[in-house]
């Protein structure tokens, strides 16, 4: 039997998969059922509403992201070294995973998400920046927003051309102008 914080665990990881994939329509509670062997009734049981998976799928997201970025100011570590994590958590999605950041996708389709999706995304984003004057603190050649705007609108890009290198040359790009 599984436990309930695991299922509601697969239900999330299904979602999050569709939605980096399509955006925030391409969920519907009877897909991810279908996609786990479970009835469309289970999903309601852990998320009532579609909002409510959206923002559970963005918080979840967002906490794995920043696990691994890891302390924006660790005496022990430079700001090349900070930025060449944020490089690979955004080369990790695009070309491991073969996915969009979630929150890039849900971005770009933020005016018309429930307000609980859109304020989650619109927090990661806050969240996204202020880490990374954090990390680059001390630095001033490169600003926070140009740099996640350059790594976002670098995958779109690759996404978009089928051109993964694009990606890579904008992270190498962006790791020069640091250094």
């Amino acid at each position: 039997m599984v436990k309930s914080s695991e299922r509601r665990e697969e239900i999330l990881s299904v979602a999050e998969t569709h939605m980096r994939a399509g955006g925030y329509d391409a969920i519907s509670f009877r897909d991810i059922a279908a996609a786990i062997g479970i009835k469309s009734a289970s999903v309601h049981y852990h998320f009532p509403q579609k909002a409510d998976l959206g923002e559970a799928v963005v918080t979840r997201y967002a906490a794995r992201v920043f696990a691994f970025l890891g302390r924006p100011d660790d005496p022990a570590e430079t700001p090349e070294l900070r930025l060449q994590r944020l490089c690979e958590v955004y080369a990790m999605a695009l070309l491991e995973e073969q996915l969009n950041c979630l929150c890039c996708v849900l971005g770009a389709e933020s005016r018309d998400l429930p307000d609980p999706v859109a304020d989650a995304v619109s927090s990661f984003f806050t969240a996204m920046l202020e880490w990374t004057a954090r990390a680059l603190e001390g630095s001033h050649s490169l600003q926070p927003a140009h740099v996640i705007s350059a790594l976002q609108g670098a995958m779109v890009l690759a996404t978009a051309t089928k051109r993964p290198e694009l990606f890579t040359e904008a992270a190498e790009n962006l790791k020069q102008l640091l250094a």
